[in-house]
């Protein structure tokens, strides 16, 4: 990795600066947030607004925010980030760590769609595929989507003495049960199924975010339950939180 230039990263903080508070900076408070000299602040505000990176604020005397040219990039980034394709990068990533199978998921209605997976290294490995569809409540991508909805959304889609699909005995069978699940799954950041869709694997999922913050996919690692165990699941319950993190910076998540 080269030397970074000193200009470069100061303008690139001023930058930042923005992205907090209501999106609007005088020179003299950013010059106290990043504690440079005034000079130096004065020019670095000066080019970037010479080249619409930064724009006065209408009707607010010596107070900047982000310009069209900020929006423009971010608009050609957004349109490159394809979730299915950043999907299928960073899985690779994680598998390549954990050496399990890798999926990441979207929630439609009651059920869960893959939409990427990479495969564990070992010969005991999960049969799954790339638009196979689940119920959401017997997996830990589904559970971690659901958890990540309001309220009112979530009883539209289980109503209260709902009877729910079981895969295996494992599987949660009523909307209260489910309910108090994801109760623990918000509590946790991450969830977990054992068992619930297929008896012979146990699985851990992390939400997804996009650039507003909306959970719009959830990553999961599966492990077949001969490689299982609780200090197992918390390492692979990190591991995929980092993945899943990695996957929502790529979607511009902050």
């Amino acid at each position: 990795m080269g030397r970074l230039v000193p200009a470069v990263v100061r303008a690139l903080d001023i930058l930042e600066l923005f992205l907090d508070g209501d999106g609007t900076l005088s020179t003299p408070e950013i010059t106290k947030q990043l504690d440079l000299p005034r000079t130096t602040v004065h020019e670095l505000v000066t080019t970037l607004a010479a080249r619409s990176y930064l724009v006065p604020v209408p009707e607010q005397p010596g107070k900047w925010q982000l310009g069209l040219r900020t929006y423009q990039l971010g608009s050609r980034y957004a349109d490159r980030a394809d979730l299915a394709t950043e999907a299928r990068a960073v899985a690779r990533e994680v598998a390549a760590r954990c050496g399990e199978t890798v999926h990441v998921g979207v929630l439609d209605g009651t059920e869960v769609v893959y939409i990427a997976k990479v495969d564990s290294s070992h010969a005991v490995r999960m049969v799954s595929a790339v638009g196979r569809r689940l119920p959401a409540h017997c997996t830990a991508v589904g559970k971690m989507m659901l958890a990540s909805l309001p309220e009112q959304e979530l009883a539209a889609r289980y109503p209260a003495g709902t009877r729910l699909e079981a895969m295996t005995p494992h599987t949660l069978t009523t909307a209260e049960a489910l309910r108090s699940d994801l109760a623990e799954t918000r509590d946790r950041g991450t969830s977990r199924e054992f068992c619930e869709s297929n008896s012979d694997v146990a699985c851990v999922a992390a939400p997804v975010r996009d650039a507003e913050g909306a959970t719009v996919a959830a990553m999961s690692v599966s492990v077949p339950t001969l490689r299982w165990s609780e200090e197992r699941g918390e390492e692979l319950s990190a591991l995929v939180a980092e993945g899943a993190m990695e996957l929502s910076r790529r979607l511009g998540s902050r």
